[in-house]
């Protein structure tokens, strides 16, 4: 891993980053019409992705412990594995039960792949330069991934209009090429990914499985102790939370103003992939928003921002606007995410970084949850628009978080990084979630409430 140069480390990161989310994009547009066309009624497809949603929340911290204890490379392995799996079974699933075995497997899949990618990044970054700004590669990521998922929805509606080939059914076919590239992904995680792992072979796996509550215990120890990190998972509460205006209540809303929800699905198809370049363009901003203001006082002008968009999406009367927010909503979205993600990186230890990165995003699972149904219910009771006005606030309020980071950095010369309180210094720190922010994988199937109506 010495050998590889600061670049070609970012290269590399970035290459299979993209690999990793574009069959999630072609996913996106076809998933739940698949699960319909299969005979699932939309109340089975809720059903089924809690499978997801339980697995992620009960693996989320052992699968990070383990990928500290044992080393990226091979998690990612069986990670990246189990989704072929996943994939090569919807193509063929029918029934209930083998979508929630799906979906099962996707959880899997999502509680191995949180944050091992990212962390290999950073370590072998601070490995080779201890100073390098990572937070570069971060940004260029949030690019990465909006340009792949926009890519791979173009992608999958082009296979769609193509028809069925064969047996197969037209929505079916870019699941297949998912499938293949998924393959693709592997290989290349194979033959790109250099690392060094204390040790191998059956040996290893079994002192990696006794150490993994250890490494999950030191990064919350690391939780309670340190006050910036703490500040910055919380902000992922209100994050989650908030999410679901814009994942959730935003296509109602559409439907809502146009009259006719299936005009508004078919806006927010291209809308969708729209909105994906729109968060790529957003997290190339990140270098730029670094050099200008600094990494904590941007991030917490992102969440004020981010409820600004949200505020228009819930007030504005034609669809034009409505949807004009919607791609500001993701280009801040996209800007805030690396921001973030690089404050975290500054507070965690390599060797538990993975473990702190899951913490990070477990506090989004529920959030997301609670957010979901208090909104939704909001919406039901009073009207879409107040619901996403709630949401909006949310996400602002969580800006004064990002107080304590930006304290320490005063007190740090640097260029807008952070120095982990109680480290030994800069770069030894972390913390990734998904590109989404996500808590929410763009690819599960949300299902969302009839329109209300109200205005």
């Amino acid at each position: 891993m010495t050998a590889l140069s600061v670049r070609q480390i970012r290269s590399r990161y970035l290459t299979l980053y993209g690999l990793r989310w574009l069959p999630r994009g072609l996913l996106i547009p076809v998933m739940i019409l698949l699960m319909q066309e299969r005979g699932l009624t939309l109340s089975q497809i809720g059903l089924v992705a809690t499978a997801q949603g339980l697995v992620v929340l009960a693996l989320e911290l052992p699968t990070g412990g383990f990928a500290d204890a044992l080393g990226r490379k091979p998690v990612l392995l069986v990670a990246w594995a189990l989704g072929l799996g996943s994939l090569a079974l919807m193509a063929v699933a029918d029934t209930f039960w083998m979508f929630f075995l799906v979906w099962a497997l996707q959880g899997i899949y999502r509680a191995l792949d949180s944050g091992p990618l990212e962390s290999w990044y950073v370590d072998a970054t601070l490995a080779v330069d201890p100073k390098a700004e990572y937070e570069r590669g971060l940004g260029w990521a949030g690019t990465v991934v909006g340009v792949a998922i926009g890519a791979g929805a173009l992608l999958s509606g082009g296979l769609v209009a193509l028809g069925p080939v064969g047996p197969v059914s037209a929505l079916a076919v870019p699941v297949l090429v998912a499938a293949v590239l998924q393959a693709v992904s592997i290989v290349a995680l194979l033959a790109l990914m250099a690392e060094r792992r204390p040790a191998s072979g059956p040996a290893a796996l079994r002192a990696s499985v006794v150490d993994a509550p250890r490494m999950v215990g030191q990064a919350v120890g690391l939780l309670r102790r340190n006050r910036v990190l703490a500040a910055l998972v919380a902000v992922e509460l209100f994050w989650g939370f908030g999410m679901v205006t814009f994942e959730s209540l935003l296509p109602v809303r559409l439907a809502e103003v146009i009259g006719d929800p299936d005009r508004a699905a078919a806006l927010l198809g291209p809308a969708s992939s729209a909105a994906w370049l729109a968060n790529a363009a957003g997290a190339a901003l990140t270098p730029w928003l670094l050099r200008r203001l600094g990494a904590a006082p941007a991030a917490a002008l992102m969440r004020v921002l981010q409820g600004v968009t949200v505020v228009g999406m819930g007030l504005l009367a034609g669809p034009v606007g409505i949807l004009v927010a919607y791609l500001a909503c993701y280009a801040v979205h996209g800007a805030s995410n690396p921001l973030h993600m690089g404050l975290l990186h500054r507070q965690v230890d390599g060797p538990y970084r993975t473990s702190v990165l899951s913490l990070n995003s477990m506090a989004g699972q529920p959030a997301g949850a609670l957010g979901a149904v208090t909104l939704t219910a909001l919406a039901d009771a009073t009207s879409v628009s107040v619901a996403m006005l709630v949401g909006a606030v949310v996400l602002a309020v969580a800006a004064p978080l990002y107080l304590p980071a930006w304290r320490v950095a005063r007190r740090t010369p640097s260029t807008g990084t952070v120095e982990p309180e109680g480290a030994g210094g800069p770069g030894h720190s972390g913390l990734v979630a998904e590109p989404t922010g996500p808590p929410l994988d763009p690819a599960d199937p949300v299902v969302v409430p009839a329109p209300t109506g109200r205005d």
